[in-house]
């Protein structure tokens, strides 16, 4: 049996990992087998790259070229397998942050497009997407910030996400700044009709 592959994607601070989480529980409530995974992984790459958003010393291009190498390992040892093994596998992020996040900084897409093209597609995308100044209330409460945490690129990548939303609309946008639980449900009356 062929497994069920499930992103939630947004901008920092909108609600992935929390939404995530409540899905998986949902899932597995339900009596789903399921794989909960994230980007950036705890891989080799993955490592890597948490360093370089604490400290911000990798060239902006290098990073987002470091995310698709890392999703790469991700997809070859983690998502596939549990899609193999008929799981409902539901990951926080996934390609589209490397496109928006790229694209927030004026890089060419193109070619990060052409090799984020090859991974295996979610069945179901979800954009976490609150109004930004949620986010940016919620951003201010962290207690540190990694390099895309600014206010203006926060800003650029808000509408980088509601662009891509609009040009693919099977994407499901999410307005999560109301109340969690509610906006859990919403997600798995979505989810629900199509597994």
């Amino acid at each position: 049996m062929k497994g069920f592959f499930i992103v939630l994607d947004g901008p920092d601070a909108s609600g992935t990992s929390t939404q995530t989480k409540l899905l998986v529980e949902r899932l597995q409530k339900e009596g789903h087998e399921v794989m909960q995974t994230a980007e950036p992984t705890d891989g080799p790459v993955g490592k890597q790259i948490r360093e370089f958003l604490k400290t911000g010393s990798a060239d902006p291009m290098e990073l987002q070229l470091l995310f698709t190498s890392d999703r790469a390992w991700h997809v070859k040892h983690v998502i596939e397998p549990a899609l193999n093994a008929g799981k409902v596998v539901v990951c926080d992020r996934y390609w589209h942050s490397t496109i928006v996040y790229a694209e927030s900084q004026g890089l060419d897409v193109s070619e990060l497009k052409k090799l984020n093209n090859n991974f295996i597609q979610p069945d179901v995308v979800f954009f976490t997407l609150p109004p930004i100044e949620v986010s940016l209330k919620r951003l201010e409460k962290r207690a540190s910030a990694e390099i895309f945490e600014r206010e203006d690129l926060q800003r650029t990548i808000h509408d980088g996400y509601e662009e891509m939303a609009a040009n693919n609309p099977e994407i499901h946008v999410i307005d999560t700044s109301g109340e969690k639980e509610a906006t859990s449900n919403h997600i798995w009356n979505i989810v629900k009709d199509r597994l």
